[in-house]
């Protein structure tokens, strides 16, 4: 058994520790690539979330580099992410793969089915160890998050441009190769002291916030490396939601620095119930980022998501009300960086000007829609 799964942000960095400690065969696919792209649009449904589409074509670069046992998380409500597992597997087999597809799902009451298909995914190894390894992927996660937070407050002050980029990608490594919680512990110290020793300028500081859907909030490639290019136009960047703030079962978000709850109530005046995915979350994060001081919000989703769309049509009205800018950016395989590139340049100098304006006690309450 040769086990594989999309990437998705630092997820590799958590399901690879798990079957290291485990001692257990497993595959990284290759990394997201324009071919990765192709191969999922030639194989999913036109009008299937775009998500669907980048992680089949991981799915297929995986099979074709060995993998026989795919894993993917299903999702709950009213959102196709739910379908995804059972969708892939069908357009995989008609196109003649072979593999077994594991969909893990983590409903109450689907919650001895996915038991069972743990119980078959550790080979053997006891529950104990599958719970330590568990445990010790998920601190390398959390501290990750950690460094990606901090990577994104300051990058927007980095002397030479992509500094802060390279010296994060070397805490990944460092991160990576610990082996053990005392390795941890001193990775954790010189992976933040390598981060905050990156050469810096004083600037002016204009603070952007990003709300969206989980997948292209935390997939740096499909949504075109947004956190990065907005820090690179003079942005302090923070995002409401970290991978272990999405795996952690109980709503709190100590990455984040909040708790669902806590935008769940900022979004009452505009939406007062669930609607599948991050939806509620992307309109009660905005609240949360106006209340916080912060100049401007990206929202970012997948063309055709449902509970993204129904967060889309509501930020306008609370653009209006709280006077914030919203930049929506709606991704899917025709997206060019390019013309992100253009529109996040826009909005930050938008951002930039009503910070100015604001301090000058002037009032620019309105503001156009992006």
């Amino acid at each position: 058994m040769k086990i594989s799964w999309p990437h998705m942000g630092s997820l590799e960095f958590v399901l690879s520790s798990v079957f290291e400690e485990l001692g257990l065969d497993y595959l990284l696919p290759p990394p997201s690539s324009q071919r990765t792209l192709e191969l999922g649009a030639r194989y999913g449904p036109e009008f299937a979330c775009f998500p669907l589409k980048t992680t089949l074509g991981n799915f297929i670069e995986a099979i074709e580099a060995g993998a026989d046992t795919l894993i993917m998380v299903a999702g709950r409500g009213p959102c196709r992410f739910g379908f995804y597992a059972e969708t892939q597997r069908r357009i995989l087999e008609e196109a003649g793969y072979e593999f077994r597809m594991v969909p893990l799902e983590f409903e109450p009451g689907k919650i001895p089915a996915t038991l069972r298909k743990l119980r078959e995914l550790k080979q053997g190894r006891s529950w104990s160890s599958l719970v330590r390894a568990i445990k010790f992927a998920l601190s390398k996660a959390y501290l990750i998050d950690r460094l990606e937070r901090q990577a994104l407050h300051q990058r927007y002050l980095d002397r030479e441009r992509g500094a802060t980029t390279k010296a994060l990608e070397k805490c990944y490594r460092m991160v990576w190769e610990a082996g053990s919680y005392d390795a941890l512990r001193r990775v954790e110290s010189e992976a933040f002291d390598l981060l905050r020793s990156v050469p810096g300028v004083e600037r002016e500081t204009v603070k952007v916030g990003i709300v969206g859907e989980f997948y292209l909030v935390l997939e740096p490639f499909f949504n075109l490396g947004v956190e990065e290019q907005l820090g690179n136009l003079g942005a302090y960047v923070e995002r409401n939601i970290y991978l272990t703030d999405w795996l952690r079962p109980s709503g709190k978000n100590p990455v984040a620095g909040h708790h669902d709850r806590d935008s769940e109530e900022a979004a009452q005046p505009y939406l007062t119930h669930f609607v599948g995915g991050e939806g509620l979350h992307s309109v009660g994060g905005t609240v949360l980022y106006q209340r916080h001081g912060f100049d401007g919000v990206v929202h970012i989703m997948p063309f055709t998501c449902m509970p993204e769309t129904i967060a889309k049509s509501i930020l306008p009205q609370v653009s209006r009300d709280l006077g914030i800018p919203v930049l929506s950016l709606v991704i899917d395989e025709m997206t060019g960086k390019a013309g992100v590139a253009t529109r996040l340049e826009a909005f930050v100098d938008l951002a930039r000007f009503r910070r100015r304006a604001g301090e000058r006690g002037l009032d620019y309450s309105l503001q156009p829609a992006f």
